[in-house]
């Protein structure tokens, strides 16, 4: 966007944030004075406002672990009274459908029940169970109005999810007023949470995600949350590109109105629900669908999706359900690392669940760089990385076998060999064969010795019935990681005592590629 059109877009902000958008005053001024005004405006009432935000328990979508977390039987009672979101859509646009919300126990005895999705009537695969309206949807286009802006701001520095996020915090500071109220007080009750499980790793303490140790998750969450952050310092950019939204809001920019933890707790709450819809245009491919996650419960070997349609996105069932049954949907092809971080759950027959070996040739090899030529010749990089799906585990570390040699060629002949070879060919040695499968046993067993507990440890916890919630889908995803790479182990093994003479020591190798 060029600076011209910044310095003509008019932007409104209100004197009166505290106040009801009806009794506030909006002054429109070019964007540029109107930053300098703003920064004004903040210096002399970021305290007082800042305060009066960090106190509202509903500047979040998700409770965090302060004392009103703590859900009690009138809380429940509350939202007993309110109106379901159900009768919502349907005075809104929803047509007839073939659903019926339910109730089910939470983990945690101090929260709501959770609301989950479930057939009203019997039905067959291929059946439509419901079909919401687009004016119930929310996607970017809707939300900014604009589709070209909708795209250059998640092509630029933000996602669909921060500015998904971003909205729904405003429109939830305006309370009962808000049209998306009933949408916004279920997201509140399911806090974050899928049907399954808990609330992503994202959402837990430094204590917590040490049950996590041992598995790349940790990391990965850790990195998550970094980018949040990020997304976070650059949501000002929403306010000033797309002013026309926030006409409406009677606060101020957001970086001032929500804090950092506030913000993430929203993130994650529309991580865990959010849809990516196919064949849509940029600003539509990720909608938040009331009616679906979390109130659908994800599962892996279900192939059920939410599908744009002509005005609307609807649900058709794949298999057979009975009056009453619990509605799945697909999640798509994801490992659970992913499922846990993005929705709280793992799920111990995924088929598409998945580690990732690390590979790289040695920089220090002199032949380093006609290594390179004839990985990349191959098809291969530098740092190779290799997915172990689940299942496939032998023929992963078959596939690594022909990388690994290449790190372990030493002799300046025979690397003349094998850059004239067509194809990964590399001679094999009895004792190249063998160092080569020796390294990566090697690196199976320190990967599982890696963790604090073994795999029979895990399923006897997983036994227990008072595991506290969060420690036991760690402990599943740490079970689910420890039976691939054991497998990973044992096919390595395998090979070895496959070797025609055992009695061949490992060749030296001092420029082995570096597994990690």
């Amino acid at each position: 966007m060029d600076v011209a059109y910044l310095q003509q877009t008019k932007c409104v902000f209100n004197f009166n944030p505290i106040y009801s958008s009806t009794h506030s005053r909006s002054v429109s001024v070019p964007c540029k004075v109107a930053i300098i005004n703003s920064r004004y405006y903040q210096q002399n009432a970021r305290r007082s406002f800042r305060n009066m935000c960090l106190a509202s328990s509903s500047d979040t979508l998700v409770s965090g672990k302060s004392s009103s977390l703590t859900v009690s039987s009138k809380k429940d009672k509350e939202f007993e009274k309110e109106e379901d979101l159900k009768s919502w859509m349907h005075k809104n646009g929803l047509p007839p459908c073939k659903v019926v919300l339910k109730d089910r126990q939470a983990y945690d005895s101090r929260h709501p029940l959770i609301h989950y999705v479930a057939a009203s009537e019997d039905l067959q695969a291929g059946d439509t169970a419901f079909s919401v309206p687009n004016s119930l949807v929310v996607t970017l286009e809707r939300v900014l109005g604009n589709e070209t802006v909708a795209e250059l701001l998640t092509t630029n520095k933000l996602s669909e999810l921060a500015c998904l996020a971003l909205y729904l915090m405003y429109e939830k500071k305006q309370g009962k007023e808000s049209f998306w109220y009933p949408y916004i007080r279920e997201l509140d009750r399911q806090r974050g949470r899928g049907q399954l499980a808990v609330e992503s790793p994202l959402l837990w303490s430094e204590s917590e995600l040490n049950y996590l140790t041992g598995s790349p998750v940790k990391a990965e969450v850790v990195e998550r949350a970094e980018g949040i952050r990020k997304e976070y310092n650059e949501l000002d950019t929403v306010w000033f590109m797309a002013g026309s939204l926030f006409q409406q809001y009677p606060f101020d920019i957001p970086t001032e109105a929500f804090s950092f933890e506030i913000f993430k707790q929203a993130f994650v709450a529309v991580q865990s629900c959010v849809v990516h819809l196919q064949k849509v245009s940029l600003a539509r491919r990720f909608a938040l669908v009331p009616l679906g996650p979390p109130l659908l419960t994800y599962r892996s070997n279900c192939k059920a999706m939410l599908t744009a349609v002509d005005g609307a996105v609807q649900l058709v069932v794949d298999r057979p359900y009975i009056a009453g049954q619990s509605i799945v949907v697909w999640c798509g092809p994801q490992p659970n690392s992913k499922l846990l971080i993005n929705y709280g759950f793992v799920d111990e027959d995924n088929s598409y669940d998945r580690l990732v070996v690390e590979a790289a040739l040695n920089t220090e090899d002199p032949q380093y760089q006609d290594k390179r030529l004839v990985a990349q010749r191959n098809g291969k990089l530098t740092i190779q990385t290799f997915q172990v799906n689940v299942g496939k585990e032998r023929e992963t570390v078959l596939d690594m076998l022909p990388y690994m040699r290449l790190g372990y060629v030493s002799d300046p002949s025979e690397m003349e060999s094998v850059i004239s070879s067509q194809g990964p060919v590399c001679p094999v040695s009895p004792c190249m064969e063998h160092a080569v499968l020796n390294q990566l046993a090697t690196y199976f067993r320190e990967r599982l010795a890696g963790y604090p507990t073994t795999l029979s440890q895990d399923e006897a916890l997983l036994g227990e019935c008072d595991i506290e919630p969060r420690k036991r889908v760690a402990t599943q995803l740490l079970k689910c990681e420890k039976k691939i790479l054991n497998k990973c182990l044992e096919a390595t093994v395998d090979l070895i005592n496959e070797l025609p003479d055992l009695s061949v020591s490992p060749c030296p190798a001092p420029y082995a590629p570096i597994l990690r």
